[in-house]
């Protein structure tokens, strides 16, 4: 554990074409860990936050505000944990209708009801891009005075045993690793995408990521958002069992707040992350920031945030244990609400959380228990005010590909389905009606027009 590590990292970079800004980052980072930072944040060192602002309760938004907001959307994902090569973003989830069709539709209703500029501007990968970019190309209303994306960083893969830079000729690209979200603000400002907004008149910036459909930017609460004069605003909702391992909110000795993530947590008080009943409040990752005074403290503190490290320990190839293992240096974007004096978070419905994290999530999507409305929210059909929970044979249903061929005329009916639980190779036919709780087993071919319960 030497500066030769840091010093070839670097090297590796800047050879790359990192950016400087980023290098900075992964650098700061880099000399915290043979500091001996852990990144982890004990139990004792926090509070549960015990209430919160409550969003349904705040007034109407401002539309001279909105005519100076941004909405971002996170959108470097692959979707490789659910089988896909390409964009995770341009999955079909609903009437035949990508994540970023979606969000498009989005953003150009808000503008038509609010006659507000609003652009809609990607955080891309280098593998996201194109495409992405071509699929938005649909829609050339959405051009705006600013650029429509800006590129993710990326950073190199360390040697856990001696912190130097991985070397693995069989596949480069594995030497590398994205930096976490919390890359967003590094990127924005290096980027130079950062001034451009400020130049252009843009200050308040909606923040959240591609695949989750609920996280609409909402007037009221960025009106909310400006006259409080907050800095930086997250979107929080309540924890269930379903959010155990999720990123939690909590309060520092003081008073501020801060994000807790399970890779941040000692192995004695994971019992105590998981306590739903403690510890309230999970982070969505919609995420508000004035830019204004992003620019200021980026400034102040030389282009590097200084956010909470996570150290992530992986194998340089993840579908090989057998490979060497390596040190991922990451940052979570929620975790800038330790980072901005004055920072807040504000309770929110579960329906600004509606994420596609595997194929059960997917099931749920493109049933009839969420609908698309004319202003293309996804939202939860009437009568229902939480979505079916469905358990998927990963065997058979992880990937996307395996999923769509067991559902070949359609997926079923989860409109009145509180539970679906699926084991063993299943085929669904037509006309399928799911109600209550069910629960199939394979092999099976479940006839067209079936109605499974109990």
């Amino acid at each position: 554990m030497s500066v030769s590590g840091l010093t070839a990292s670097v090297e590796k970079m800047r050879a790359d074409g990192v950016a400087e800004a980023a290098i900075a980052t992964f650098g700061e980072l880099y000399e915290r860990l043979v500091a001996g930072e852990t990144g982890l944040i004990a139990e004792s060192d926090i509070a549960p936050v015990e209430e919160l602002p409550d969003a349904d309760a705040l007034d109407e938004g401002s539309e001279d505000v909105l005519d100076r907001a941004v909405v971002v959307k996170l959108n470097g994902g692959l979707g490789t944990s659910m089988g896909l090569d390409g964009p995770k973003s341009l999955l079909e989830v609903k009437d035949g209708l990508t994540f970023l069709d979606i969000t498009a539709r989005q953003v150009l209703a808000l503008r038509e009801r609010h006659r507000a500029r609003l652009p809609l501007v990607l955080m891309n990968s280098f593998s996201t891009r194109e495409p992405s970019l071509e699929r938005l190309s649909r829609y050339p209303e959405l051009a705006a005075d600013v650029p429509a994306d800006f590129l993710q960083n990326k950073e190199p893969k360390l040697l856990a045993d001696t912190l130097e830079p991985v070397s693995w000729p069989a596949d480069p690209t594995l030497e590398w690793a994205p930096p976490g979200h919390g890359d967003l603000y590094t990127a924005l400002a290096g980027s130079g995408t950062l001034d451009r907004l400020l130049e252009r008149g843009y200050r308040y910036a909606f923040v959240s990521n591609a695949d989750n459909l609920g996280a609409v930017l909402d007037p009221r609460i960025l009106g909310w958002f400006a006259r409080q004069g907050l800095p930086f605003l997250m979107e929080a909702a309540d924890r269930t069992e379903a959010d155990r391992k999720g990123g939690h909110l909590a309060r520092r000795r003081d008073g501020g707040l801060e994000l807790r993530e399970i890779a941040q947590t000692p192995d004695d008080d994971v019992a105590a992350f998981q306590d739903v009943g403690r510890h309230r409040f999970f982070n969505t990752n919609n995420l508000w920031l004035d830019l204004e005074a992003l620019a200021r403290v980026m400034a102040e503190r030389g282009g590097v945030l200084g956010l909470p490290m996570i150290v992530n320990r992986k194998t340089v190839d993840p579908r090989d244990p057998s490979s060497p293992e390596v040190i991922q240096l990451e940052t979570a974007m929620g975790a800038a609400i330790g980072v901005f004096e004055g920072a807040g978070a504000l309770r929110v419905p579960r329906r600004r959380f509606a994420p596609v994290k595997t194929t059960n999530d997917l099931l749920a999507l493109r049933s009839d228990a969420y609908v698309l409305t004319d202003e293309s929210h996804v939202v939860p059909a009437p009568g229902r005010d939480a979505p079916p929970v469905v358990d998927l044979d990963e065997r058979h249903f992880r990937r996307v590909g395996d999923f769509d061929a067991r559902f070949p005329a359609g997926v079923p009916s989860l409109l009145r389905c509180r539970s679906l639980t699926v084991r063993g190779d299943v085929t669904f036919g037509a006309g399928v009606v799911v109600r209550g709780d069910a629960r199939v087993e394979g092999p099976l071919r479940v006839a067209d027009g079936a109605v499974l319960e109990g």
